[in-house]
C-alpha cells in the first residue's frame, strides 16, 4: 500500500540544544490508519508530527537531515496551542479564510461556516465574534472546525482536546471519529480515555526521542507496560496506581479569611464575565475552580490578579487590594497559555528574570534558578529559547518562573495540561508542598482526579457565577445524584 506520510533516518537538533532530538528515526503511515504517538513530555512527539506534515523545515526553520521524506498532498494540522493557528480576528472570518482558499462560492459560505461551527459544538451567539474573547477551550474547538473545513485526507492532531472540559472532550472526539472514518489520522495525546477505541496502532517513544516500539495498540499496551510506567506515560489505571502508592497527608488550615470577595465582578470590555456575590478563602487552602469552557474560570483568575477591570470588594488579609502597593508581592499567576508569560530569550533567563529585576545577588540568582530548573526537569534546556520547548516543558517553565518569589497566594490556570503522568504528579506534589508551608492555591482545572485527590475545596463556575462552593466529597455526591 502507498505511504501517506513517511520519514527515513531523521536527524534533528534545535539551536541552543546540546544534543540531537532525533537520531536516525524512521516511520511511515498508510492510507486510513489511525495512529497514536505516545511518549513522555518533551520527547519530541509534536516535533515528529510537524516533520511528517512538512511544517518542519518548510514553514518552521529547524535544521534537519533525512534520507527520505513523504509529505501528504492533502492534510490538516490541529496545533497544541490554538492561538498559533489563527489567521483572522473573527470566528466566521477564520473559517471563511479556509473556504476562500478552497474557492467555495461566497453565497455558500455562511451555511458551511455554521456547519463546521456546529460540528464541534462551539456555542457562540454571534458568528462574527472576536477570537480573542473566546476561552482556551472554545479556541480549541474553532481550530478543529477550521481544519475540518479543509476536508483533508490526512489529519495531524496535537493534543486536540487538552484545553476542553470533560463534556467538550467527549463531544469533540465523537466528532473526530465520525468524520475521519476513511481518513488517515496521526495523533499526539496524553489522555488515552477517549482515543484508545479510535486508534489501531501505537508508536511508543522514550525520553531520548527514540522509538521504543511500533505496533498494534493492544500489543504495545500489554507488552510494554513496564516501559510505559518507567517513562512516566499516562496509561489506563495510572491514577489508581498513583493514589494507592501515595501517603495520606493532613493540613492545618487557618480559620481567618486570607481573601475576601463581595459583589466582586470581572469585566471583558463592558461585559460582566464573572460575578461573585460572596466568597472567602483561608490560608493554606487548595481550591480547584471547575466549569465548562467559557464559564468564566480564567476570567476569575485574571480578575483576582487585576489583569482585567473589576468592581466590588476584594481584600487580602483585611487590606483592600486598591491599598496594596504591589499585588505581585503577595499573589502570583500562571497563565493558561504559558507563552503569554515569556519575556526573555532563554529558559534560564526566564526563571531568573524576577530575581534579577529585584537586584538580588547573581550568585543567589544562579543557585535558586538552577535548583528550580532541576526540580521542574528543564535544566537540560536552560540555554534554549522558551518558544523551542514542547508544550509540557513550556508549562513547567511558566510555573517555575511564576513561583520563584514564593508568594503566599498562587493562582494557576490549568498547570498540568500537556504533561505526562510523571510530570503531572511531580507538579501536583510540588504544589502540595507549597500548600503544606501555608501557601494558598486557587487552581483552574478540568481534571476531576485532581479535584478528588488534591483539593480541599471546589468552586464551580457556571455562566460567570459561583454555583457551588464546598467540599469535594459534597460536589461528587451532588453530581452522582443528578
Amino acid at each position: 500500500m502507498s505511504k501517506e506520510a513517511s520519514v527515513t533516518d531523521l536527524r534533528l537538533k534545535f539551536p541552543g540544544s546540546s544534543s540531537l532530538l532525533f537520531k536516525d528515526v524512521s516511520s511511515s503511515f498508510i492510507k486510513g490508519e489511525k495512529v497514536l504517538i505516545l511518549g513522555p513530555s518533551g520527547c519530541g512527539k509534536s516535533t515528529l508530527l510537524q516533520v511528517l506534515s512538512g511544517l518542519i523545515p518548510h514553514s518552521i526553520e529547524v535544521p534537519i537531515k533525512v534520507e527520505k521524506q513523504t509529505i501528504p498532498n492533502s492534510w490538516g494540522y490541529v496545533f497544541q496551542d490554538p492561538d498559533t493557528q489563527f489567521c483572522m480576528p473573527f470566528v466566521d472570518e477564520e473559517i471563511a479564510f479556509v473556504l476562500e482558499n478552497l474557492q467555495i462560492p461566497r453565497q455558500e459560505m455562511n451555511e458551511k461556516i455554521k456547519h463546521y461551527i456546529n460540528m464541534v459544538s462551539l456555542d457562540i451567539e454571534n458568528l462574527h465574534t472576536s477570537i480573542q474573547t473566546l476561552s482556551g477551550g472554545m479556541k480549541q474547538r474553532l481550530a478543529i472546525a477550521s481544519v475540518m473545513a479543509l476536508e483533508p485526507e490526512v489529519l495531524f492532531l496535537d493534543e486536540p482536546t487538552a484545553m476542553l472540559d470533560p463534556k467538550g472532550t467527549r463531544q469533540v472526539w465523537e466528532t473526530i471519529k465520525s468524520v475521519t472514518e476513511d481518513k488517515t489520522v496521526i495523533v499526539v495525546e496524553h489522555n488515552l480515555n477517549h482515543v484508545l477505541d479510535f486508534i489501531d496502532r501505537i508508536i511508543l517513544m522514550n525520553a531520548n526521542g527514540e522509538i521504543m516500539a511500533d505496533g498494534p495498540k493492544q500489543e504495545i499496551l500489554s507488552n510494554y507496560k513496564e516501559e510505559i510506567i518507567d517513562q512516566g506515560i499516562w496509561y489506563p489505571g495510572v491514577w489508581d496506581d498513583y493514589i494507592e502508592s501515595r501517603e495520606s497527608l493532613s493540613y492545618d488550615q487557618s480559620e481567618e479569611p486570607q481573601i475576601s470577595l463581595k459583589n466582586f465582578k470581572g469585566f471583558r470590555g463592558k461585559k460582566v464575565k464573572i460575578d461573585i456575590e460572596e466568597a472567602a478563602v483561608t490560608k493554606g487552602e487548595w481550591i480547584t475552580v471547575i466549569g465548562e469552557n467559557g464559564a468564566g474560570k480564567s476570567t476569575l483568575l485574571h480578575a483576582l490578579m487585576k489583569l482585567v477591570k473589576t468592581s466590588g470588594d476584594y481584600s487580602i488579609e483585611g487590606q483592600t487590594v486598591e491599598n496594596i502597593k504591589k499585588l505581585t508581592d503577595q499573589v502570583t499567576f500562571v497563565f493558561q497559555n504559558p507563552e503569554f508569560q515569556f519575556v526573555t530569550n532563554s529558559v534560564f533567563d526566564e526563571v531568573a528574570f524576577t530575581l534579577r529585576l529585584e537586584k538580588h545577588d547573581e550568585i543567589f540568582v544562579e543557585e535558586k534558578t538552577n535548583k528550580l530548573l532541576h526540580e521542574f526537569k528543564i535544566d537540560e534546556q536552560k540555554n534554549q529559547h522558551p518558544y523551542q520547548l514542547s508544550m509540557g516543558q513550556k508549562r513547567r517553565l511558566s510555573v517555575a518562573a511564576a513561583i520563584i518569589k514564593e508568594q503566599k497566594i498562587v493562582l494557576l490556570d490549568e498547570p498540568t495540561f500537556g504533561q505526562d503522568a510523571k510530570n503531572t504528579f511531580a507538579i501536583l506534589e510540588m504544589i502540595e508542598h507549597w500548600q503544606r508551608r501555608g501557601t494558598t492555591i486557587i487552581m483552574v482545572t478540568h481534571s476531576m482526579e485532581i479535584v478528588k485527590h488534591f483539593s480541599t475545596r471546589v468552586w464551580e463556575i457556571s455562566k460567570g457565577t459561583l454555583v457551588f462552593d464546598g467540599d469535594p466529597k459534597d460536589y461528587f455526591r451532588k453530581e452522582k445524584e443528578k
